[in-house]
């Protein structure tokens, strides 16, 4: 398992029933999580003193219960700043179990000889985006939502990385990458985090089961021959981290060399000691 385990700003207080008490800065949430299906008791006294909570409805969706809690405010992971607020569907804006992929990213970009171009697809408020920028790569941002393109800009600002040379993307990564195949152009590092499900511009069903080896294969018509890294994240419950390195392995591995690797990722439990689980990823990366 990565774990990412070099926060400040931000830790997971403690998990039970359903839920995870998490500190965000100075403010404390209660979340829903669908892993932790474990019942402890619950002793921390951030259960009762949160600042928000996200109340599932039984009809689906559901809504933020907020006591003291801002419309947004700012985490910072090392040199990198975010902004994180309340969103639909219990988020923040952030995931922080991706700061252990921001750490390999930045490892690739900054023992490189020469500058990367990297490609972040959906991409949404940019942190990888924003990682892969302070360590000195090229950056194109690409996700289908203006709103999180917007949101990605922020968090570039608050990290001092307004001049850096990031484009910014709104389309559907699709259709974005079979044009850049078109156009011949390559990339160095390429980061993907596709969602388990959606609907393209045309109306046209994503599910990842179905689409993922063909959107994966697509990019890598479109990664350099000197390439760096890859890194395919997945939230999607049952696609294990093996299935992940199985397409890595038979797209990058076998064209470029190299080696594939899937793990979960994870976060440290501050109450407990233990580690949550939190989706999985396989790197590819230059031996």
């Amino acid at each position: 398992m990565w774990i990412a385990d070099k926060w400040t700003d931000f830790e997971v207080l403690d998990c039970s029933d359903g839920e995870k008490l998490e500190r965000w800065g100075d403010k404390l949430l209660v979340r829903p999580d669908p892993q932790v299906i474990w019942k402890t008791e619950c002793r921390h006294p951030g259960w009762r003193e949160y600042d928000g909570r996200y109340l599932r409805s039984k009809t689906g969706g559901g809504q933020w219960e907020r006591k003291n809690l801002p419309e947004k405010w700012q985490v910072g992971y090392g040199d990198l700043h975010f902004a994180v607020g309340p969103m639909n569907f219990k988020h923040t804006g952030l995931f922080p179990e991706q700061a252990a992929n921001w750490d390999f990213i930045r490892t690739q970009i900054e023992a490189a000889d020469q500058p990367l171009q990297v490609l972040n697809l959906f991409a949404y408020t940019g942190g990888a985006t924003v990682a892969a920028a302070a360590a000195g790569a090229t950056v194109c941002h690409v996700d289908a939502a203006r709103g999180m393109v917007t949101w990605a800009r922020e968090n570039a600002q608050l990290s001092g990385l307004t001049d850096h040379p990031i484009r910014w993307i709104v389309d559907d990564c699709l259709k974005f990458v079979q044009r850049e195949i078109r156009r011949g152009r390559k990339y160095d590092g390429i980061i993907l985090d596709p969602p388990s499900y959606g609907r393209g511009p045309g109306g046209e069903v994503w599910k990842l089961e179905d689409s993922l080896y063909d959107f994966v294969e697509l990019t890598g018509q479109i990664l350099s021959p000197e390439a760096s890294f890859v890194v395919l994240n997945s939230y999607t419950t049952g696609l294990s981290p093996a299935v992940l390195t199985y397409i890595c392995e038979e797209i990058f591995v076998k064209r470029f060399g190299g080696i594939a690797e899937s793990r979960e990722l994870g976060l440290p439990v501050t109450e407990s000691g233990l580690i949550l689980p939190c989706g999985a990823t396989c790197r590819w990366w230059r031996e």
